[in-house]
């Protein structure tokens, strides 16, 4: 049953698997599927959707980074057992890893309106 249900987002396009939600490197290039998956590079500005692509896997890696930070702040907070110095110090690190998880989401969101609309 399970596999049925993988299956069925596979059918898009199955060249397109990635490890995390990470797109693969060639995500914004023509894929040829026939057994196996090959990029078409068509002309020398393909290399910028490369790179779209690689900027995008960075700012997912950015993400899932501060995902890091907002469980780590939550355990400092957990741990700080009331005492005031240590509380502000969690809270502060919640704030600068929310912060930095907003600004990693809209990055990848812009990277991804920029490449699909490039594509």
């Amino acid at each position: 049953m399970v596999l049925v249900f993988l299956d069925l987002f596979a059918a898009v396009n199955p060249c397109l698997k990635g490890f995390l939600g990470m797109p693969p490197w060639y995500e914004y290039l023509d894929v040829q599927v026939a057994n196996q998956c090959a990029p078409q590079l068509h002309s020398i500005s393909d290399i910028w959707l490369i790179g779209l692509a690689l900027i995008e896997i960075l700012t997912r890696v950015a993400v899932y980074a501060a995902i890091g930070f907002v469980v780590y702040a939550g355990i400092k907070y957990s741990a700080s057992r009331g005492n005031a110095d240590k509380v502000n110090n969690a809270k502060s690190t919640l704030i600068d890893a929310l912060t930095g998880l907003i600004i990693a989401i809209v990055a990848t969101a812009a990277v991804s309106f920029v490449g699909k609309s490039l594509q």
